[in-house]
């Protein structure tokens, strides 16, 4: 997998997650079985009818899916005119995707249903077999397919190309980034010495220890060792081990008397005595640090093993033999990297599958998707892509921080996601403005039941 895409904004992840629900045991109790209800137009978009089937049809998804999440059924009025203004938003959209001549071939939908049968490790056979006890077709799933592919290419031309990101808006968010981190409490590393105040002392013996503490702060100021000074004075619960240093932490994880005592200090210098209900503490500053702005991107390291198809290999048969490697693998028969190398099929097979480091969006769509969800250490189910059948496993993942250089891209590209729900709400106003859309009457009289 040596070829390296920008990520595409797909809503195929989505599109299959939505499908997918129709493979939830009980689903057809939620709204899957058949409608068999009197067919009317009751809407027309441009030249194209939507028609009440169409329309309970969309319903009944609709209720499907709140079913799988768990979410509340609205009212049977709101869910239908729900329905169907999706629809009209839908056939809009499709007639405009038509005009722009955007098609979607058989083996993009091949693709697409392979992999949400590997999935659910299921065989392409199983799982139309379990469409089948959904009642759904296999042709009206690959038909719903098409559909949201068609709308993920159309948004993805039209939306995207919407979206202008200027150099000064850019300047504006790292500046913001900036602002916010200047915000944020610094972190401080304090040392103190503590000379204890007994729970009962008498005002002359508390009088004494504060002459005590006082002459310690003074020996600090003059140059005595502090950490000496710590180990050899203070009443702490660690005796001073560490020479008083408390370590480098939020300046919110310290007592807020610390924090006011040294917060005009500069670092190395000498605060003291301060008193507590502990008694009375000399404290310098060791170290105070700000934090910055730094932008850190989430790196994964991977390695996989893929299987080209072709005429001596089919999909079914690179899904079966990878889902054979996985077990062995996994149950420790065989090591992963040995077994890229002997079957792999990608420029990676000598390097035991290795991918290296890799930034979000640097693999194929459909390839990073499965790789965001896996846990160091877990295989996944084979996959299909563009280049094949792989299985994946993620071996390690960090937090880098993102180059200076590198940092414009990531604020665009964070404005571009901010931006992008709006712009597309306002593009489906106007491709739904310049639909002619005419609303009908539901007939009077009642029609027969379909089929009958």
């Amino acid at each position: 997998m040596n070829e390296l895409l920008p990520r595409t904004r797909l809503l195929l992840t989505a599109a299959m997650a939505v499908l997918a629900q129709l493979l939830i045991p009980g689903a057809a109790a939620q709204g899957t079985a058949p409608i068999r209800s009197a067919d009317f137009i009751v809407a027309v978009v441009n030249s194209e009818p939507v028609t009440n089937q169409e329309v309970q049809a969309m319903r009944a998804r609709l209720v499907r899916e709140l079913a799988s999440r768990g979410g509340a059924q609205p009212a049977a009025a709101q869910l239908t005119q729900q329905a169907l203004d999706m629809l009209i938003s839908e056939k809009a959209q499709l007639q405009l995707a038509q005009e722009q001549g955007i098609r979607i071939d058989d083996d993009q939908i091949d693709q697409a249903e392979a992999n949400i049968a590997a999935s659910n490790q299921l065989s392409r056979d199983v799982f139309q077999q379990r469409l089948a006890q959904q009642g759904i077709t296999v042709q009206a799933f690959r038909d719903q397919l098409r559909t949201q592919l068609l709308l993920t290419r159309l948004r993805e031309r039209e939306v995207d190309a919407r979206i202008r990101i200027t150099d000064a808006e850019i300047d504006q968010f790292l500046r913001e980034q900036n602002l916010t981190a200047s915000r944020t409490p610094p972190e401080l590393n304090i040392a103190m010495i503590l000379v204890a105040v007994p729970e009962n002392a008498s005002p002359s013996e508390v009088q004494a220890l504060e002459k005590k503490a006082q002459e310690i702060a003074n020996r600090a100021r003059q140059g005595d060792n502090f950490a000496e000074l710590a180990r050899s004075h203070s009443q702490a619960q660690d005796k001073g081990a560490n020479g008083g240093e408390m370590g480098l932490r939020p300046a919110d994880r310290y007592p807020e008397l610390f924090v006011d005592a040294v917060r005009t200090l500069s670092t190395q210098a000498i605060a003291g005595p301060v008193r507590s209900g502990a008694g009375f503490h000399v404290l310098k500053l060791l170290e105070r640090r700000q934090s910055a702005a730094v932008m850190t991107v989430q790196q994964t390291r991977a390695r996989h093993i893929l299987l080209r198809t072709g005429p001596q290999l089919t999909r079914e048969q690179a899904v079966a033999r990878l889902r054979g490697l996985r077990q062995q693998i996994v149950t420790g028969q065989l090591g992963f990297a040995q077994a890229a190398r002997d079957q792999s099929q990608d420029g990676s097979a000598s390097q035991g599958g290795d991918l290296g480091w890799a930034n979000p969006g640097q693999f194929v769509p459909e390839f990073e998707e499965v790789m965001s969800r896996l846990q160091p250490g877990q295989i996944s189910d084979p996959l299909i892509s563009r280049f094949g059948v792989h299985i994946l496993e993620v071996t390690e993942r960090r937090q880098v921080a993102v180059p200076e250089r590198d940092q414009r891209e990531m604020a665009r590209a964070a404005l571009r996601e901010k931006r992008l729900d709006e712009t597309y709400e306002r593009w489906l106003e106007d491709v739904r403005g310049r639909a002619y859309i005419e609303m009908r009457d539901p007939p009077e009289v009642h029609m027969l039941p379909v089929g009958r």
